[in-house]
Parts: structure tokens; sequence; C-alpha cells
């Protein structure tokens, strides 16, 4: 900042100087503060492996041996809300073929994986679970979210439920032929988590707001308290991941990382909560025992749930193959119709 010093005389000229200087540095910062109301926009974009599905493998496994029939529908990168920071949150969706369109069709989300830093909604993986759910003949829409270390918890549930509330809003629903009281949600590793936590937020009514009628999630690592990762024999990469999930230290206690209780699904579940339907590996790196129990305290609160532990130590929609599909479908059908 310059500074003027008048010597003598009238000082009109140096004064003169001085106030034009002040105009111009409270116009700048004018235009600053305006700009503040601004923010860029911007999409959630993963490139390379960061897009990559959570199935490690290079194998045809789980939802790879999947092929979609002709005529199904996509519509890609739709708009479904925009984040305080500027994130556009973006989603997909699948449809039956046109001539099997129904008037009011079941619909689906469908959440990805990465531990909650990673993935991609149209990944090979993720589209063709999008595909498989709409040739069973619902309306899948493949959300993407905020990932660590952009956002933290509870950024990503609170943008996969806005997702929901978007699918129920009347534009939507007539666009897409979607009944708003018949969605689920399903999800695989860290999405499998926000599937469930989805289904056990909030109370009463399955068919308002963000709430879902049912929920498939495959091998989501649903309990991140130190206690309960200790319990199972979680691994130290496990437990670093859901730290910075939570942006705590990994290990850290109750006490040091209270929103591992909220970010934990069984923390929430109530007698009102939809039908689960769970799948897990016996051996995968997501350990057994978070699904048992999860199960387990699901079933004592008086929620319907289906445990499907299947042999091997593939991971997430790694295990949704020709023999656990119909399984995962049938659930759906039965509970969304």
């Amino acid at each position: 900042m310059t500074s003027t010093r008048i010597t003598g005389g009238s000082g009109v000229r140096p004064r003169r100087i001085a106030l034009a200087a002040l105009a111009a540095i409270a116009a700048i910062a004018g235009v600053a503060a305006l700009s503040g109301f601004h923010t860029p926009l911007h999409e959630i974009d993963p490139t390379g492996p960061d897009a990559a599905s959570e199935v490690a493998s290079a194998a045809t496994i789980g939802i790879r041996t999947f092929t979609a029939p002709a005529g199904l529908r996509v519509e890609a990168d739709l708009e479904y809300g925009t984040r305080e920071d500027g994130t556009l949150l973006t989603l997909d969706v699948c449809r039956p073929a046109a001539d099997a369109l129904a008037s009011s069709r079941p619909a689906v989300v469908s959440i990805h994986g990465g531990s909650w830093a990673r993935g991609d909604k149209a990944n090979a993986d993720w589209r063709n679970v999008c595909l498989w759910l709409a040739s069973e003949g619902f309306v899948a829409a493949s959300v993407n979210y905020r990932l660590v270390p952009d956002a933290r918890f509870p950024a990503a549930i609170d943008d996969v439920a806005l997702a929901v509330e978007w699918l129920r809003a009347p534009e939507q629903v007539e666009h897409f032929g979607l009944d708003p009281d018949r969605i689920g949600a399903f999800g695989g590793s860290a999405g499998g988590n926000l599937a469930a936590l989805l289904g056990t937020t909030g109370e009463g009514a399955l068919d308002e707001g963000s709430r879902v009628a049912a929920v498939a999630e495959l091998s989501g690592p649903v309990g991140l308290s130190a206690a309960e990762l200790a319990t199972d024999g979680a691994t130290p990469w496990l437990r670093a991941i859901v730290g910075e999930y939570l942006g705590c230290e990994p290990g850290a206690g109750i006490e040091a990382c209270p929103q591992s209780a909220d970010a934990s699904p069984a923390n929430r579940i109530d007698p009102s909560d939809p039908p689960f339907f769970i799948g897990h590996a016996e051996q995968e790196v997501v350990p057994l025992g978070q699904s048992e129990r999860f199960a387990a305290t699901l079933g004592a609160a008086g929620v319907p749930v289906q445990l499907v532990v299947v042999p091997g130590d593939a991971h997430s929609i790694g295990i949704l193959d020709e023999m656990l599909r119909p399984r995962v479908a049938a659930f759906f059908h039965a509970h969304l119709g």
C-alpha cells in the first residue's frame, strides 16, 4: 500500500491521487467479494486408476459375467445437485427397453465402491450393474458422490441421500416413469456402507424424503469404530482407509473419533427401517464379522434381513455372479415389486 505525505501548499493533486488509489482498491475488493457468490462449478471426474472398479482382480468374475441385452437405455451425466463448494453431482440412469416401458416402475439407486476415495458411476463394472438392474425391470440410477480427500464424512451420504430426493421429484417421476414410493438402494464396498446408511437413516415411512424401501449391500464396512474393527481383525490398510474417510487417526477410539458412530449404520437402526439383503465373501478384505454383526443387529430390531455368505475372497460386486444376481434381484422384486 502506497502512503502519500502532504508537505505544504494546498495538497489538492496529492489528495486526488490518494483518493483515486483508495477507490481502485475498494473496487478490486468489491469485485473479489462479489466473486465469492459465484463459486466456479466443477464435476467429480475421476480419471485413470482413480476411476477403476474396487474389484481389483482382472478375472471375469462377479458382475463381469453379465452381458446386457439389447435395447436398454442410458441417460448419462444428469445433474442431481450442486454443493456449496461448486461440486456438480451427477448420475446415470439406466432403463428397460422402450417397448417394455411401464408407466410406474420401481427404482434402485446404485452406489459404487472405492474406499470412499475412488471409483466412478460409469466404470465398466458399475455401468454393468446399472444395466443389470435395468434388465430386471428397474429404473437404475448410478450415482457419483464427493470423495476423500476433498470431502469427508458425512459428505458422501449427504450426496446419495440427495440423489434419492432428486429421483422422487415430480419431474423425474414423470420423465423416467418411476414410482416414488418404491425406491431401493444397492451398493458394494464403501458404496455398501452408504447404501446401508441410506436404509437406516431416519424413521417412519419409506416413501418420503431420502428414505428407501429396500437395501442390498455387498461387502460393506458397516462397523467403523476402532473397537469393532479390532474385534473383526481388520487390517491396518482397512483401518487407515476408515480413518481417512472419517478424518480421524487410524484406530482412534470413539472419544477421539465420535463420527465413527454416526458413520456406522448399526447405530441408526430402528424397527421402521427397510428390509436388507447382505452379501459377503468368507475371506475377503472386509472382515465377514462386519456383515454378521450388522445382520444380527438388524434382526434383533425386527428388521427383515437376509445374509448370504459365499466362499472365496472376491470383494463387493466381484461376488455378484450368475448365482448371486438372481437372489439379489428376487429380493428387490419381493420388496419393491
